[in-house]
């Protein structure tokens, strides 16, 4: 995994982790929004911690090339899915191959998603709004339904975990569109956790603060920018791999009692 540029900057990206253990040995876990941030990340952590993964997503190119950067690189196993969220055929066939190919699949890293249209309520324009909550929920939605539903025809219980953000939790009146959509998926989170406990599925999320990403880059492209955004007590912007992490340790059978859960990783910026 690349490093951001750390030259003109160096105190507000950390250095990139090197501990792997194999927590997630034998798992399949399929990976939505794999082809940037920190669904890439997601991709090669997983499989460097033993997991086959499916990487999914809408831009094909980039999601084969990870691919074979996995395999190439990390000695990992993976395999690609051209999938766009909001096209639920998509999504089925995805779950579908995956169990077809390796049997089983062992929980999903639901991290599909668009930034919102940077608007205030009185101008936002209803296509992007329906945009927003097109991919945002209903593209979480979705996942959810096809990964629960193969999962309770497994009958091997399994973990899921989706993506929201430190924004979902307050009022944000420069994202209204965004916050709201991951409001809503903090709501499903729980829901599902409810829902299908005695199963043993477990449902979680992960609620990111500043990440380097294609989505927050242009943001932070000047140094101002980035050390606005890099103001938590821990005062650096964090790395798709810290994200990727988190997610890890949730789908891990390490987080076996934990589910319903949207764990902030900010680097403290809601302790304040």
């Amino acid at each position: 995994m690349t490093a951001p540029d750390l030259a003109d900057h160096p105190n507000l990206y950390p250095t990139p982790l090197t501990y792997e253990g194999r927590r997630l040995e034998g798992k399949v876990i399929v990976v939505f929004g794999a082809s940037s941030g920190i669904g890439a990340a997601a991709v090669e952590r997983f499989a460097r911690e033993g997991a086959t993964v499916v990487a999914a997503a809408r831009r094909a190119d980039r999601i084969e090339a990870l691919v074979r950067t996995v395999i190439d690189d990390a000695g990992g196993v993976a395999s690609a899915s051209v999938c766009d969220v909001r096209d639920e055929a998509d999504i089925e066939r995805t779950i579908a191959t995956a169990v077809e190919r390796y049997g089983r699949i062992d929980g999903a890293f639901n991290n599909a998603g668009i930034p919102g249209s940077a608007r205030p309520l009185h101008r936002q324009r209803a296509v992007d709004f329906d945009e927003v909550m097109a991919v945002n929920l209903r593209g979480v939605a979705l996942c959810l339904k096809h990964e629960i539903a193969a999962l309770l025809d497994l009958g091997r219980g399994g973990s899921i975990v989706n993506t929201s953000t430190v924004g979902s939790f307050g009022g944000n009146p420069a994202l209204p569109d965004y916050g709201a959509a991951k409001a809503a998926v903090n709501h499903l989170t729980r829901s599902a956790a409810v829902g299908y406990g005695e199963h043993g599925i477990r449902v979680n999320a992960i609620a990111p603060g500043a990440t380097s990403s294609e989505m927050l880059d242009p943001w932070i492209a000047t140094p101002e920018n980035r050390a606005a955004w890099a103001e938590a007590p821990i005062p650096f912007i964090a790395l798709g791999d810290d994200m990727a992490r988190v997610a890890l340790f949730l789908l891990s059978d390490e987080a076996r009692w934990i589910t319903g859960q949207v764990l902030p990783v900010d680097g403290g910026s809601r302790a304040r």
